[in-house]
Protein backbone atom coordinates (compact mmCIF):
# COMPACT_ATOMS: atom_id res chain seq x y z
CA UNK A 1 0.00 0.00 0.00
CA UNK A 2 1.36 3.32 -0.68
CA UNK A 3 1.55 6.37 1.01
CA UNK A 4 -1.23 8.42 -0.03
CA UNK A 5 -3.43 5.42 0.17
CA UNK A 6 -2.47 5.28 3.93
CA UNK A 7 -2.76 8.60 4.57
CA UNK A 8 -6.50 8.49 3.73
CA UNK A 9 -7.09 5.12 5.65
CA UNK A 10 -4.36 5.47 8.43
CA UNK A 11 -6.55 7.53 10.51
CA UNK A 12 -9.56 4.99 10.41
CA UNK A 13 -9.73 2.72 13.74
CA UNK A 14 -8.36 -0.01 12.91
CA UNK A 15 -5.18 1.99 12.29
CA UNK A 16 -5.46 4.49 14.84
CA UNK A 17 -3.53 2.44 17.66
CA UNK A 18 -0.83 1.09 14.50
CA UNK A 19 2.38 3.40 15.83
CA UNK A 20 1.99 1.14 18.55
CA UNK A 21 3.37 -1.65 16.96
CA UNK A 22 7.02 -0.14 16.45
CA UNK A 23 8.75 -0.63 19.57
CA UNK A 24 10.70 2.81 20.09
CA UNK A 25 7.49 4.73 20.09
CA UNK A 26 5.74 2.56 22.69
CA UNK A 27 9.00 2.81 25.33
CA UNK A 28 8.71 7.03 24.66
CA UNK A 29 4.67 6.85 25.34
CA UNK A 30 5.58 4.55 29.01
CA UNK A 31 7.78 7.66 29.80
CA UNK A 32 5.56 10.22 28.71
CA UNK A 33 2.97 8.89 30.50
CA UNK A 34 4.49 9.34 33.66
CA UNK A 35 5.94 12.91 32.57
CA UNK A 36 2.66 14.11 31.52
CA UNK A 37 1.08 12.67 35.21
CA UNK A 38 3.45 15.14 36.52
CA UNK A 39 2.78 17.80 34.16
CA UNK A 40 -0.68 17.77 35.34
CA UNK A 41 0.35 17.76 38.79
CA UNK A 42 2.16 20.47 38.52
CA UNK A 43 -0.85 22.97 36.73
CA UNK A 44 -3.17 21.89 39.55
CA UNK A 45 -0.45 22.90 42.33
CA UNK A 46 0.43 26.05 40.83
CA UNK A 47 -2.92 26.85 39.98
CA UNK A 48 -4.25 26.33 43.52
CA UNK A 49 -0.98 27.68 44.92
CA UNK A 50 -1.89 31.01 43.04
CA UNK A 51 -5.80 30.97 44.50
CA UNK A 52 -4.11 30.39 47.94
CA UNK A 53 -1.66 33.59 47.56
CA UNK A 54 -3.72 35.98 46.24
CA UNK A 55 -7.88 34.74 46.31
CA UNK A 56 -7.84 36.38 42.39
CA UNK A 57 -8.70 34.24 39.65
CA UNK A 58 -6.83 37.25 37.51
CA UNK A 59 -3.87 36.01 39.31
CA UNK A 60 -4.19 32.57 37.86
CA UNK A 61 -4.77 34.28 34.47
CA UNK A 62 -1.64 36.49 34.85
CA UNK A 63 0.00 32.96 35.84
CA UNK A 64 -0.86 31.52 32.54
CA UNK A 65 -0.21 34.85 30.50
CA UNK A 66 3.33 34.22 32.93
CA UNK A 67 4.15 30.82 31.34
CA UNK A 68 2.97 32.41 27.82
CA UNK A 69 5.10 34.95 27.10
CA UNK A 70 8.19 33.71 25.98
CA UNK A 71 6.14 31.31 23.54
CA UNK A 72 4.69 34.80 22.13
CA UNK A 73 8.32 36.09 21.54
CA UNK A 74 10.17 32.82 21.35
CA UNK A 75 7.73 30.71 19.09
CA UNK A 76 9.35 30.21 16.17
CA UNK A 77 12.73 30.02 17.63
CA UNK A 78 11.93 26.70 19.30
CA UNK A 79 11.05 25.23 15.88
CA UNK A 80 14.61 25.93 14.41
CA UNK A 81 16.15 24.76 17.21
CA UNK A 82 13.76 21.66 16.45
CA UNK A 83 14.88 21.66 12.88
CA UNK A 84 18.75 21.90 13.22
CA UNK A 85 19.32 18.98 16.13
CA UNK A 86 18.43 16.05 17.69
CA UNK A 87 14.99 15.69 18.96
CA UNK A 88 16.00 13.29 21.45
CA UNK A 89 18.53 15.65 23.08
CA UNK A 90 16.79 18.72 22.59
CA UNK A 91 14.25 16.70 24.86
CA UNK A 92 16.69 15.17 27.40
CA UNK A 93 17.82 19.27 27.72
CA UNK A 94 14.46 20.26 28.35
CA UNK A 95 13.37 17.36 30.91
CA UNK A 96 16.61 18.13 32.94
CA UNK A 97 15.60 21.79 33.31
CA UNK A 98 11.72 20.62 34.33
CA UNK A 99 13.43 18.43 37.18
CA UNK A 100 15.47 21.32 38.11
CA UNK A 101 12.60 23.93 38.17
CA UNK A 102 10.14 21.68 39.99
CA UNK A 103 13.07 20.89 42.47
CA UNK A 104 13.48 24.74 43.24
CA UNK A 105 9.71 24.89 43.47
CA UNK A 106 9.44 22.10 46.13
CA UNK A 107 12.32 23.37 48.26
CA UNK A 108 10.20 27.26 48.36
CA UNK A 109 7.01 25.79 49.06
CA UNK A 110 7.86 22.98 51.93
CA UNK A 111 10.25 26.00 53.68
CA UNK A 112 7.25 28.08 53.75
CA UNK A 113 9.15 31.01 51.79
CA UNK A 114 7.25 30.86 48.12
CA UNK A 115 5.33 34.19 47.36
CA UNK A 116 3.49 35.25 44.43
CA UNK A 117 6.86 36.65 42.92
CA UNK A 118 8.30 33.08 42.49
CA UNK A 119 5.15 31.79 40.87
CA UNK A 120 5.54 34.17 38.45
CA UNK A 121 9.36 33.69 37.67
CA UNK A 122 8.55 29.99 37.65
CA UNK A 123 6.14 30.03 34.89
CA UNK A 124 8.50 31.98 32.89
CA UNK A 125 10.75 29.79 33.21
CA UNK A 126 8.57 26.98 32.52
CA UNK A 127 7.54 28.63 28.90
CA UNK A 128 10.95 29.78 27.98
CA UNK A 129 11.72 25.39 28.53
CA UNK A 130 8.34 24.99 26.73
CA UNK A 131 9.17 26.71 23.30
CA UNK A 132 12.04 24.46 22.92
CA UNK A 133 10.49 21.27 24.22
CA UNK A 134 6.68 21.38 22.39
CA UNK A 135 7.65 21.75 18.87
CA UNK A 136 10.76 19.09 19.81
CA UNK A 137 8.38 16.58 20.98
CA UNK A 138 5.54 17.06 18.50
CA UNK A 139 8.16 16.33 15.71
CA UNK A 140 9.50 13.50 17.47
CA UNK A 141 6.48 11.82 17.72
CA UNK A 142 5.94 12.06 14.05
CA UNK A 143 9.22 10.80 12.80
CA UNK A 144 9.24 7.62 15.05
CA UNK A 145 6.32 5.93 12.73
CA UNK A 146 6.03 6.26 8.93
CA UNK A 147 3.85 8.71 7.49
CA UNK A 148 0.66 6.95 7.25
CA UNK A 149 0.61 6.31 10.74
CA UNK A 150 1.16 9.81 11.95
CA UNK A 151 -2.19 11.02 12.61
CA UNK A 152 -2.74 7.80 14.80
CA UNK A 153 0.80 8.58 16.82
CA UNK A 154 -0.58 12.09 17.48
CA UNK A 155 -3.59 10.57 18.38
CA UNK A 156 -2.17 8.24 21.13
CA UNK A 157 0.34 10.75 22.39
CA UNK A 158 -2.77 13.29 23.28
CA UNK A 159 -4.40 10.37 24.82
CA UNK A 160 -1.56 9.99 26.82
CA UNK A 161 -0.91 13.44 27.87
CA UNK A 162 -4.62 13.97 28.51
CA UNK A 163 -5.43 10.89 29.93
CA UNK A 164 -2.36 11.45 32.61
CA UNK A 165 -5.38 13.69 33.67
CA UNK A 166 -7.52 11.03 35.36
CA UNK A 167 -4.29 10.57 37.67
CA UNK A 168 -2.17 14.05 38.00
CA UNK A 169 -4.77 16.25 39.43
CA UNK A 170 -6.50 13.76 41.99
CA UNK A 171 -2.93 12.56 43.22
CA UNK A 172 -1.89 16.88 43.46
CA UNK A 173 -5.06 17.25 45.36
CA UNK A 174 -4.71 14.00 47.94
CA UNK A 175 -0.87 15.48 48.37
CA UNK A 176 -2.23 19.22 48.63
CA UNK A 177 -4.43 17.97 51.67
CA UNK A 178 -2.21 15.32 53.34
CA UNK A 179 1.47 16.74 52.58
CA UNK A 180 1.31 19.91 51.99
CA UNK A 181 2.18 21.85 48.39
CA UNK A 182 5.19 21.25 48.46
CA UNK A 183 5.50 17.70 47.84
CA UNK A 184 3.32 17.86 44.46
CA UNK A 185 6.25 19.48 43.05
CA UNK A 186 8.34 17.03 43.50
CA UNK A 187 6.70 14.22 42.82
CA UNK A 188 6.50 16.16 39.78
CA UNK A 189 10.16 16.30 39.82
CA UNK A 190 10.63 12.89 39.91
CA UNK A 191 7.91 12.09 36.91
CA UNK A 192 9.93 14.33 34.54
CA UNK A 193 13.38 12.20 35.69
CA UNK A 194 11.91 9.33 34.76
CA UNK A 195 10.95 10.34 31.26
CA UNK A 196 14.53 11.57 31.21
CA UNK A 197 15.78 8.58 31.63
CA UNK A 198 13.58 6.89 29.12
CA UNK A 199 14.74 9.25 26.54
CA UNK A 200 18.97 8.77 27.68
CA UNK A 201 17.59 4.48 26.90
CA UNK A 202 16.25 5.49 23.16
CA UNK A 203 19.22 4.94 20.46
CA UNK A 204 17.09 4.89 17.23
CA UNK A 205 14.03 6.13 15.59
CA UNK A 206 15.28 9.75 16.01
CA UNK A 207 16.05 10.78 12.58
CA UNK A 208 17.47 14.67 12.06
CA UNK A 209 15.86 16.53 9.32
CA UNK A 210 19.45 16.95 7.12
CA UNK A 211 17.72 18.40 4.65
CA UNK A 212 16.97 21.14 7.16
CA UNK A 213 20.61 20.96 8.43
CA UNK A 214 22.48 21.47 5.63
CA UNK A 215 20.11 24.15 3.92
CA UNK A 216 22.25 27.20 5.45
CA UNK A 217 20.57 29.38 7.97
CA UNK A 218 17.23 28.45 8.55
CA UNK A 219 14.98 31.42 8.20
CA UNK A 220 11.73 31.76 9.68
CA UNK A 221 10.52 33.38 7.01
CA UNK A 222 10.39 30.75 4.47
CA UNK A 223 8.45 29.12 6.54
CA UNK A 224 6.08 31.87 6.38
CA UNK A 225 6.18 31.85 2.70
CA UNK A 226 5.16 28.26 2.78
CA UNK A 227 2.48 28.61 5.14
CA UNK A 228 0.99 31.92 3.18
CA UNK A 229 0.89 29.83 0.00
CA UNK A 230 -1.37 27.11 1.61
CA UNK A 231 -4.66 28.28 2.82
CA UNK A 232 -5.73 25.23 4.61
CA UNK A 233 -2.96 25.76 7.16
CA UNK A 234 -3.70 29.67 7.11
CA UNK A 235 -6.72 29.74 8.50
CA UNK A 236 -6.19 26.58 10.79
CA UNK A 237 -3.29 28.21 12.14
CA UNK A 238 -5.95 31.34 12.31
CA UNK A 239 -8.51 29.04 14.93
CA UNK A 240 -5.89 27.25 16.61
CA UNK A 241 -4.75 30.88 17.62
CA UNK A 242 -8.12 32.10 18.39
CA UNK A 243 -9.01 28.97 19.95
CA UNK A 244 -5.96 29.24 22.24
CA UNK A 245 -6.49 33.52 23.29
CA UNK A 246 -9.88 32.93 24.20
CA UNK A 247 -11.34 28.96 24.20
CA UNK A 248 -8.31 27.16 26.17
CA UNK A 249 -8.66 29.26 29.61
CA UNK A 250 -9.45 25.84 31.97
CA UNK A 251 -7.15 26.82 34.63
CA UNK A 252 -8.88 30.44 34.75
CA UNK A 253 -12.81 29.01 34.54
CA UNK A 254 -12.60 26.09 36.13
CA UNK A 255 -10.71 27.38 39.46
CA UNK A 256 -13.25 30.24 39.59
CA UNK A 257 -15.99 27.71 39.46
CA UNK A 258 -14.53 25.30 41.95
CA UNK A 259 -14.57 28.18 44.23
CA UNK A 260 -17.05 30.86 44.03
CA UNK A 261 -19.94 29.04 41.86
CA UNK A 262 -20.15 25.87 43.30
CA UNK A 263 -18.74 26.67 46.67
CA UNK A 264 -15.93 23.81 46.32
CA UNK A 265 -12.41 23.61 47.11
CA UNK A 266 -9.14 21.77 45.42
CA UNK A 267 -10.64 18.31 44.88
CA UNK A 268 -13.55 19.95 43.37
CA UNK A 269 -11.11 21.46 40.76
CA UNK A 270 -9.51 18.54 40.68
CA UNK A 271 -12.63 16.55 39.84
CA UNK A 272 -13.21 19.25 37.11
CA UNK A 273 -9.78 18.37 35.62
CA UNK A 274 -10.45 14.34 35.62
CA UNK A 275 -13.75 15.21 33.82
CA UNK A 276 -11.87 17.35 31.23
CA UNK A 277 -9.25 14.78 31.01
CA UNK A 278 -12.05 11.57 30.12
CA UNK A 279 -13.02 13.86 27.73
CA UNK A 280 -9.64 14.54 26.33
CA UNK A 281 -9.26 10.90 26.20
CA UNK A 282 -12.08 10.31 23.69
CA UNK A 283 -11.59 12.71 21.67
CA UNK A 284 -8.06 12.23 21.04
CA UNK A 285 -8.92 8.71 19.85
CA UNK A 286 -11.76 10.37 17.60
CA UNK A 287 -9.36 12.21 15.98
CA UNK A 288 -7.10 9.81 15.41
CA UNK A 289 -9.94 7.71 13.64
CA UNK A 290 -10.31 10.56 11.20
CA UNK A 291 -9.43 9.51 7.73
CA UNK A 292 -9.44 12.80 5.83
CA UNK A 293 -7.21 15.94 6.35
CA UNK A 294 -9.33 18.51 5.12
CA UNK A 295 -10.15 22.16 6.28
CA UNK A 296 -14.10 21.89 6.98
CA UNK A 297 -13.15 19.18 9.45
CA UNK A 298 -10.85 21.71 11.23
CA UNK A 299 -13.91 23.88 10.80
CA UNK A 300 -16.96 21.28 11.92
CA UNK A 301 -14.92 20.50 15.07
CA UNK A 302 -14.13 23.83 16.23
CA UNK A 303 -17.51 24.90 15.88
CA UNK A 304 -18.75 22.04 18.42
CA UNK A 305 -16.18 22.83 21.04
CA UNK A 306 -17.67 26.81 20.85
CA UNK A 307 -21.17 25.60 21.30
CA UNK A 308 -20.09 22.59 24.29
CA UNK A 309 -18.10 25.34 26.27
CA UNK A 310 -20.98 28.02 26.04
CA UNK A 311 -23.48 25.09 26.68
CA UNK A 312 -21.40 24.07 29.50
CA UNK A 313 -21.30 27.80 31.34
CA UNK A 314 -24.84 28.05 31.32
CA UNK A 315 -25.30 24.46 33.18
CA UNK A 316 -26.77 24.87 36.68
CA UNK A 317 -26.53 21.38 38.65
CA UNK A 318 -23.15 19.96 39.25
CA UNK A 319 -23.26 16.42 38.31
CA UNK A 320 -24.89 17.95 34.59
CA UNK A 321 -21.56 20.68 34.44
CA UNK A 322 -19.36 17.56 34.79
CA UNK A 323 -20.93 15.66 31.99
CA UNK A 324 -20.33 18.80 29.56
CA UNK A 325 -17.00 18.90 30.67
CA UNK A 326 -16.52 15.66 29.37
CA UNK A 327 -17.87 16.21 26.24
CA UNK A 328 -16.08 19.60 26.14
CA UNK A 329 -12.80 17.86 26.82
CA UNK A 330 -13.67 15.44 23.73
CA UNK A 331 -14.41 18.24 21.27
CA UNK A 332 -11.35 20.40 22.80
CA UNK A 333 -9.10 16.62 21.77
CA UNK A 334 -10.83 16.32 18.57
CA UNK A 335 -10.18 19.71 17.22
CA UNK A 336 -6.48 19.63 18.59
CA UNK A 337 -5.51 16.35 17.25
CA UNK A 338 -7.20 16.73 13.66
CA UNK A 339 -5.52 20.35 13.32
CA UNK A 340 -2.08 19.00 14.85
CA UNK A 341 -1.95 16.47 12.54
CA UNK A 342 -2.83 17.86 9.36
CA UNK A 343 -0.43 20.70 9.59
CA UNK A 344 2.36 18.16 9.25
CA UNK A 345 0.75 16.19 6.44
CA UNK A 346 0.12 19.66 4.66
CA UNK A 347 3.76 20.71 5.28
CA UNK A 348 7.38 19.61 4.13
CA UNK A 349 9.30 17.42 6.66
CA UNK A 350 12.45 19.81 6.31
CA UNK A 351 10.24 22.62 7.74
CA UNK A 352 8.07 20.82 9.69
CA UNK A 353 9.51 21.46 13.03
CA UNK A 354 9.33 25.49 12.31
CA UNK A 355 5.50 25.03 11.32
CA UNK A 356 4.97 22.83 14.75
CA UNK A 357 6.57 26.08 16.47
CA UNK A 358 4.45 28.39 14.88
CA UNK A 359 1.54 25.71 16.05
CA UNK A 360 2.69 26.20 19.62
CA UNK A 361 3.06 29.98 19.07
CA UNK A 362 -0.89 30.33 17.71
CA UNK A 363 -2.13 27.71 20.40
CA UNK A 364 -0.13 29.46 23.57
CA UNK A 365 0.57 32.78 22.45
CA UNK A 366 -1.79 34.30 22.78
CA UNK A 367 -2.26 33.33 26.74
CA UNK A 368 -0.93 36.83 27.83
CA UNK A 369 -3.90 39.15 26.33
CA UNK A 370 -6.66 36.09 26.71
CA UNK A 371 -5.69 34.76 30.61
CA UNK A 372 -6.01 38.18 32.06
CA UNK A 373 -8.68 39.01 30.08
CA UNK A 374 -10.91 36.13 31.05
CA UNK A 375 -9.50 36.28 34.49
CA UNK A 376 -10.96 39.92 34.35
CA UNK A 377 -14.49 38.82 33.11
CA UNK A 378 -14.45 36.27 35.38
CA UNK A 379 -13.86 38.61 38.71
CA UNK A 380 -16.30 41.33 37.55
CA UNK A 381 -19.37 39.32 35.63
CA UNK A 382 -18.92 35.66 37.34
CA UNK A 383 -17.22 32.99 36.55
CA UNK A 384 -19.91 31.45 34.13
CA UNK A 385 -20.10 34.51 31.61
CA UNK A 386 -16.45 34.35 31.71
CA UNK A 387 -16.70 30.65 30.40
CA UNK A 388 -19.61 31.65 28.18
CA UNK A 389 -17.20 34.10 26.37
CA UNK A 390 -14.78 31.03 26.38
CA UNK A 391 -17.22 29.34 24.20
CA UNK A 392 -19.06 32.35 21.63
CA UNK A 393 -15.58 33.67 20.25
CA UNK A 394 -14.37 30.10 19.19
CA UNK A 395 -17.58 29.53 17.47
CA UNK A 396 -17.63 33.14 15.71
CA UNK A 397 -14.26 32.60 14.58
CA UNK A 398 -14.98 29.01 13.22
CA UNK A 399 -18.17 30.79 11.60
CA UNK A 400 -16.02 32.91 9.76
CA UNK A 401 -13.95 30.69 8.42
CA UNK A 402 -17.32 28.98 7.28
CA UNK A 403 -18.08 31.45 5.39
CA UNK A 404 -14.72 32.03 3.64
CA UNK A 405 -15.17 28.21 2.44
CA UNK A 406 -19.02 28.88 1.03
CA UNK A 407 -18.44 32.14 -0.14
CA UNK A 408 -19.08 31.92 -3.87
CA UNK A 409 -16.65 33.77 -6.22
CA UNK A 410 -16.85 37.35 -7.47
CA UNK A 411 -18.82 37.18 -10.82
CA UNK A 412 -16.08 39.31 -12.93
CA UNK A 413 -14.01 36.52 -11.43
CA UNK A 414 -15.52 34.17 -13.43
CA UNK A 415 -13.29 32.37 -15.60
CA UNK A 416 -15.63 31.31 -18.48
CA UNK A 417 -16.42 35.67 -18.82
CA UNK A 418 -13.11 35.93 -18.92
CA UNK A 419 -12.47 34.17 -21.59
CA UNK A 420 -14.90 35.61 -23.43
CA UNK A 421 -14.30 39.22 -22.49
CA UNK A 422 -10.45 38.23 -23.63
CA UNK A 423 -11.82 36.86 -26.83
CA UNK A 424 -13.80 39.59 -27.77
CA UNK A 425 -10.89 42.17 -27.26
CA UNK A 426 -8.74 40.01 -29.27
Amino acid sequence: MDDRRHNETGGRFKYAFAALRIPNFRFYLTGQSVACTGIWMQVMALDWLVLELTGSPTAVGLTMAAQSLPVLFLGAAGGIVADRYSKRVVLIATQSACVVLNFAMASLSVSGHVRIQHVYVFAVALGMVFVVDNPARQVFTGEMVPMWCIRGAIALNSAVFHGSRLIGPIAAAMLIHTEGMGWVFAVSAACHLFSLLVLTLIRSGDPVTDQAAAAGPILVRSVLRDVVAEPRVVWTLFLVAVIGTFGLKFPVVLAAMADSTFDGGAQLYGLFNVALAAGSVVGAILGGRCARTRLRVVVVLAVVFGCTQAIAAVVPALEVFLIALIALGASNLAFQTVANSSLQVWTRPEVRGRVMGLYMLALIGGAPLGGPAVGWVCTLFGPRTGMVVCGVVPLAAAALVGASLHRPEPRWHSPRRERRRLFRSG
